[in-house]
């Protein structure tokens, strides 16, 4: 079962934003495949990353969820039931259609491709014509099932010599003919979810696995303004990299958080519950889902320690369900800062923008509410763009590794391949201008900010003290 795009707060899902580089060459060594990302974290505004794919033959642009809490692509299909006909994104709906491609195949379950998606529990072989077929289940409870397609993705990459150029490659993706739950919403409807998982099925181990891309993955997610950021399948390369093992042998990213301290002050919480074992879920890096999410073990002391470091400064309150601050300020300088602290060393270290989020005004006082939300009875925590925005996230998966750097994702980044020769070489990541279609989509999705902020400044909460 795939996880990614958990109900959030308010309720929201996620997606991604601007422009920056791309490049590619077809060759024996693989080259940094660079993808734009669109979107930004805030509920109140998109609360989605989101990138653009393009495929068959001839191609054509799909808009899709960045999603590391699943494995598979997929894109809905034409005669799809419940998949939305329009966005309030302002994106252009696309459908897919294999017979409309001439590089399109069906995968049957004769496939040996087909028994990778049944591996991980996904596929199955009942469907009618001896088709492979999925069905998903996401954590808000939205699903999509449909039938596996085999067909051309085209790239944009960066070499060795930061040269700009394109390539192909034939992958195994989803398609999707029926969708339900938060899917069939017009709001914030994408043409389908990009999961980066490392399941055989992902994009990232198919490429990696034909030598056109890296065996990792980066993103940069800018958490201010319009959104938008980076997204390279390579290894983004920063000085003040920290790294924590994967945790080997699970369906997700699942890394191993030993504590959580505040202010400096490690927090009393038994360790355990951040565990991964057969009964708990453990703690997972998720760009699917919008905020973040805490064992119900840790919520309590976590909140509390917050509220006790800013008791003199601020007037508690509850607003929406949520544990909320008022504030004379418009900025959260007064809030301490929270470190999560991992296996291998590694800390993350989240400023007040890491686990707030700012509501509507009373009375002239900001109100900061806690962005975290407790989950009972899954034992599960789960880092979402909340706090994984404006930070490098590097996903080694050659050396099963995570690492981060704090970093400003409106700037150029370096990214690490592997030359003919074996040696390491550099290639700059910097932002370039984009397609007329994107930059048409970008400049549509700051019109819906707009709209969205104007919104938000427009109705008046009743908060409770």
């Amino acid at each position: 079962m795939q996880s990614g795009m958990f109900s959030c707060f308010p309720s929201c899902i996620n997606r991604t934003e601007p422009t920056h580089p791309r490049i590619l060459q077809q060759a024996s060594v693989a080259s940094v495949v660079d993808f734009p990302v669109q979107g930004t974290y805030d509920p109140y505004r998109v609360g989605l990353y989101f990138t653009r794919v393009q495929l068959g033959s001839p191609p054509k642009e799909y808009f899709v969820q960045i999603d590391t809490g699943s494995d598979v692509l997929w894109v809905s299909c034409n005669s799809c039931k419940g998949c939305p006909r329009s966005s309030g994104l302002q994106l252009p709906i696309q459908f897919y259609d294999p017979s409309s491609s001439s590089t399109a195949s069906l995968i049957y379950c004769s496939d040996q491709r087909c028994s990778l998606g049944t591996q991980a529990s996904d596929s199955n072989c009942s469907g009618q014509n001896n088709q492979c077929s999925y069905t998903f289940q996401y954590g808000d409870g939205s699903g999509t099932s449909g039938f596996y397609v085999s067909d051309q993705i085209h790239l944009d990459t960066i070499s060795g010599d930061s040269t700009l150029s394109n390539a192909s490659a034939s992958i195994v993706f989803g398609c999707s003919m029926s969708q339900t739950g938060d899917l069939t919403k017009t709001d914030r409807a994408v043409d389908g979810i990009f999961g980066f998982g490392q399941q055989g099925l992902s994009v990232i181990a198919q490429l990696s696995s034909q030598g056109v891309a890296p065996d990792a993955f980066s993103h940069c997610l800018v958490g201010n303004g319009a959104g938008g950021g980076i997204l390279v399948l390579g290894q983004i390369m920063e000085p003040s990299m920290v790294y924590t093992p994967l945790i080997p042998s699970q369906p997700h990213y699942n890394i191993n958080l030993l504590s959580i301290s505040v202010n400096g002050h490690t927090l009393s919480i038994d360790p355990s519950m951040f565990a991964t074992s057969t009964s708990r879920g453990g703690t997972i890096i998720d760009s699917g889902t919008t905020l973040a999410y805490l064992t119900e073990e840790a919520f309590d002391p976590f909140v509390d320690a917050i509220t006790q470091s800013v008791s003199q400064s601020v007037r508690p309150l509850i607003s929406k369900g949520n544990q909320c601050y008022l504030v004379t300020s418009s900025t959260p300088e007064i809030f301490p800062t929270v470190s999560l602290n991992f296996a291998g060393g590694a800390s993350m270290v989240l400023r007040p923008q890491d686990y707030l989020l700012q509501q509507n005004s009373v009375g002239g006082a900001a109100v900061w509410c806690i962005g975290f939300q407790k989950i009972r009875g899954q034992g599960i925590t789960i880092l979402g763009d909340l706090v994984l925005k404006d930070r490098i996230v590097v996903y080694d998966l050659g050396g099963q590794r995570i690492g981060w750097a704090n970093y400003d994702c409106t700037k150029s980044v370096n990214v690490s391949i592997t030359s003919s020769g074996g040696r390491s070489e550099y290639v700059n990541a910097g932002q370039i201008s984009g397609s007329a279609s994107l930059q048409n989509t970008r400049c549509s999705l700051i019109l819906v900010i707009f709209v969205a902020l104007w919104l938000q400044l427009s109705v008046v909460i009743v908060v409770f003290s």
